[in-house]
């Protein structure tokens, strides 16, 4: 039997942001589990003096890595989750660029992004479809 306890209190309200630690009594093998600071000493002792053993587990972490290529709101969604930098980011959408491109031959979302910098600039490409031009024509 598991019961929950909540070592400290804040204007009524339990702080329920900081980690849970359980202890195991050590001769009825009851659990608890207790919220404690961080920086606090994780022991527990109870009213009998009977010190309880700390249990250790293994962290129960899911990170979500899949992001559907098409779907562009998934996109801003798990980049806007990451704290990561403007070149990781760069990064990930060009990764997603080739996943589409490997499911469909070429990548509609980049074509349309290099359609509308073109129009925006009364023709002029963007160096990156000139790129992909030159080697196009030096491949044939």
């Amino acid at each position: 039997m598991t019961k929950r306890v909540r070592t400290e209190e804040l204007n009524n309200y339990y702080i329920t942001d900081m980690p849970t630690y359980i202890f195991q009594h050590p001769e009825t093998e009851e659990t608890i589990e207790i919220v404690q600071k961080i920086n606090d000493l994780h022991q527990h002792t109870d009213e009998d003096g009977t010190e309880w053993n700390r249990v250790f587990t293994v962290p129960n972490t899911a990170v979500d890595t899949s992001v559907d290529p098409f779907n562009s709101e998934d996109f801003v969604k798990k980049t806007g989750q990451d704290c990561g930098t403007m070149g990781e980011l760069w990064d990930r959408s060009k990764e997603l660029s080739e996943m589409r491109k490997e499911k469909l031959g070429h990548d509609p979302v980049k074509e349309k992004y290099l359609e509308r910098y073109s129009k925006k600039r009364h023709g002029l490409k963007h160096t990156e479809e000139i790129k992909e031009n030159r080697k196009k024509f030096s491949d044939d």
